[in-house]
């Protein structure tokens, strides 16, 4: 269930593509943007993704190099 509201403001081009889109998949522009939200953001946590990646890296197995797991916990951390 949804209970929290947000208001943003668009270009009348960006309301029109969004209004066209949602007719095209047959669903309302408010879940169309919150797909386009959940597919930006993830629906996992960016300190999950973290605790995940330190749980892989303190596994010593042969998965990845350690310089390598490094690399991907830095990347996650910069947000990239």
């Amino acid at each position: 269930m949804y209970t929290e509201r947000l208001q943003i403001l668009v270009s009348p081009e960006q309301r029109r593509r969004l209004e066209a889109a949602a007719r095209r998949r047959g669903e309302s522009v408010s879940a169309l943007i919150r797909d386009a939200v959940e597919q930006h953001l993830g629906s996992v946590g960016q300190g999950d993704r973290l605790e995940a990646l330190d749980r892989v890296r303190a596994m010593r197995g042969r998965f990845l190099p350690v310089d390598e797991l490094e690399r991907l916990v830095e990347e996650e951390r910069a947000g990239r």
